[in-house]
């Protein structure tokens, strides 16, 4: 196998990375169960809408609305689950077939972005930049994972994209997108999308003093219309079906979620306390295995620079034009990567935004300091890595926990019997128990003793538990997981 893999070219090589690790991401989908609390909370809303056919309103739990995040994501999966069944597979397909148009249209910018170069250099260019996202740490997690930031990142690389080719080539089909674009992350996570993309372009015309080219290059009298009417009228009808949507989600999640760390209004659980700052470490760590290799051909585009001189005015227009795209990309990768500095609560995903132009200023860089091809077989690391993972998190032995073990023995048995958790019930014991699974904040002793009929109990594994459902004859453990028993216990 490396001695074929030695044989290959670049191109090869990156139609090798991009085949692989979405192979293994789509093996993997349903290789292992939905883990709490994130992937957990957002396949049950997407399971209730499902349910429900209530596709205005995602459901944090039955009839209590969840005003966290717009309703792309949940569309995605609750679609997903109609047409595959509840299952994991049907949850997670949606969001890596969104990251793969991601790499189609990451691949197209590098493919189109010099028309003068020969063919197969630009189909290179193209692979290799979908080759690099793809293998990035984060992407490949999080494009086949139920969360919503493939989908903002879809929405976002779109609108780059479509500025960019529209900007050097005014397009009307390319200026229109840009506005679709806008409208796909306003569905995916809210005004968030807009100030991301307006931050970069925002930037990227101060760096390159280019205002008045870049406004009159969007149409904008019919581009306005076209985001108004496709992202507005969910926004309108959410706020109707379920008032104070707007204020919270406008003013808490977008303004005090960003400016108070730890904040202590979110309806749905903790805020995720960080140093400020943190999203610089979590960016190191997302792009990896590239970050190394990023940074070295970094430091050598800058040292590459001040060597060259220009000697015709047509290498000073051909340096213009690579001037402004790689600024362009710098931009955009460093937008989310600025604004999220100053926030304390932010996750590790919230730099997917950025991996694509992460990717796109990798194949600049191997353009003007061409490395060996055999430096990019190192994004093979990572499809492995996620294979190994995927392995660990079905059989329990990493830290993270799902119900679904549990949840299909007490299927198994149940027999219209109910499904009680004590002190806490798990989004994934609610979403593998199709919303049978209730909490009740009591003793399992008390519990026990107001049942009317055969009920199953989750608690608690510990010493302590065991001794307990020992003195309680009417109980029986049924089985152990990794922190919680499955317990049946008959009325008297």
């Amino acid at each position: 196998m490396f001695k074929a893999l030695n044989r290959l070219s670049l191109t090869q090589i990156a139609i090798t990375l991009v085949v692989v690790a979405m192979a293994i991401r789509l093996f993997t989908l349903g290789f292992f169960p939905l883990m709490d609390t994130t992937e957990a909370r957002y396949g049950e809303m997407a399971r209730i809408m499902a349910e429900t056919g209530n596709w205005i309103t995602p459901m944090f739990d039955y009839n209590v609305p969840f005003w966290g995040k717009p309703p792309l994501f949940t569309w995605m999966s609750a679609g997903g689950i109609n047409l595959f069944g509840l299952n994991e597979f049907a949850v997670r397909l949606p969001h890596l077939l969104a990251g793969g148009l991601i790499l189609f249209i990451v691949a197209l910018l590098a493919y189109r972005i010099i028309p003068s170069r020969n063919v197969d250099e630009r189909k290179q260019e193209a692979w290799l930049a979908a080759g690099i996202l793809a293998t990035t740490a984060t992407f490949i997690v999080v494009s086949g994972a139920v969360m919503t930031d493939t989908a903002l990142t879809l929405g976002i690389t779109l609108s780059m994209t479509a500025f960019w080719l529209n900007y050097k080539n005014k397009s009307t089909l390319w200026g229109h997108l840009f506005f679709i674009g806008l409208t796909i992350g306003m569905l995916a996570k809210g005004p968030l999308a807009l100030v991301l993309i307006g931050m970069s372009l925002f930037i990227w015309a101060l760096f390159n003093k280019t205002w008045m080219s870049m406004f009159r290059s969007l149409p904008w009298v019919t581009g306005i219309p076209l985001f108004l009417a496709t992202s507005l009228p969910w926004y309108i009808i959410a706020e109707y079906s379920s008032p104070g949507f707007l204020n919270y989600f406008i003013i808490g999640e977008h303004v005090k979620r960003f400016l108070v760390s730890g904040w202590q209004g979110d309806l749905y659980g903790t805020a995720h306390k960080e140093i400020k700052g943190t999203i610089w470490v979590f960016a190191f760590v997302s792009a990896l295995p590239w970050t190394p290799i990023f940074i070295y051909q970094w430091i050598k585009s800058l040292q590459i620079t001040k060597k060259t001189k220009l000697d015709t005015k047509i290498q000073q227009d051909d340096d213009t034009t690579e001037l402004n795209y790689t600024s362009f990309l710098w931009a955009w990768l460093l937008a989310p990567l600025l604004l999220f500095t100053f926030s304390g609560n932010i996750l590790s995903s919230y730099v997917m935004p950025c991996l694509p132009a992460f990717a796109l200023l990798m194949v600049t860089y191997q353009r003007n300091n061409p490395l060996s091809s055999k430096v990019y077989k190192t994004g093979l690391i990572t499809p492995i890595l996620i294979l190994i993972v995927a392995i660990l998190l079905r059989t329990e032995m990493t830290g993270k926990q799902s119900e679904k073990r549990l949840m299909q023995t007490w299927s198994k048995q149940a027999q219209n019997k109910e499904l009680i958790y004590i002190d806490k019930r798990p989004f994934s014991a609610q979403f593998y128990s199709k919303g049978v699974a209730v909490e009740r904040k009591v003793k399992l002793e008390v519990a026990v003793q107001t049942i009317t009929k055969d009920t199953y109990f989750v608690t608690r594994r510990s010493n302590e538990t065991a001794l307990l459902i020992t003195s309680l004859p009417q109980c029986n453990i049924i089985e152990k997981a990794k922190k919680r028993m499955l317990v049946l216990c008959n009325a008297n």
